[in-house]
């Protein structure tokens, strides 16, 4: 028998009827609609506790201190040693984002990346980054290699 939309239906067992409250004493659920007796649970507009309620005691996110500060603009800037471009790295490569995350060096979310000096380089690069220190600097520009900056824009304002 194919279905079509005029025999469809679900299947056995997988619908029930919806409580009828307040039908009277012989219905099984009359005049409390199965509330109990009285109490908070019983009130109109209570349909289970709001989170962190604790029954009108100060809640634990309020009770507890807050100190420090998020900052939700900051962008992360990736740290990346020149020791890491000279290992992973062919002489004469050019070094930028795409080949970092072709590579595996960086995640694909990150957005900034700064070459740092620690360990030693002695392979010509050619590094398109965001930032560079200083002595890391010099180091790619001793073994004939250069660095070029990447311009950023600053995060738009809250």
């Amino acid at each position: 028998m194919a279905i079509t939309l005029h025999n469809l239906h679900p299947n056995k067992g997988a619908t029930k009827a919806k409580k009828r409250l307040g039908r009277g004493r012989g219905s099984g659920t009359g005049k409390t609609s199965g509330k109990g007796v009285k109490g908070q649970k019983a009130r109109p507009g209570h349909h289970g506790a709001r989170f962190a309620f604790e029954g009108g005691q100060v809640p634990m996110p309020r009770r507890i201190p807050k100190r420090g500060f998020k900052n939700m603009n900051r962008v992360e800037t990736f740290p990346i040693n020149v020791e890491l471009l000279e290992k992973e790295f062919d002489a004469g490569a050019m070094v930028d984002l795409a080949t970092l995350r072709a590579k595996g060096i960086i995640p694909k979310l990150v957005e900034r990346v700064k070459i740092l000096a620690e360990g030693n380089i002695t392979k010509k690069l050619t590094i398109k980054v965001h930032g560079v220190s200083a002595s890391a600097k010099e180091k790619i520009e001793k073994a004939g290699g250069s660095v070029e900056l990447i311009e950023t824009t600053a995060p738009p304002a809250a």
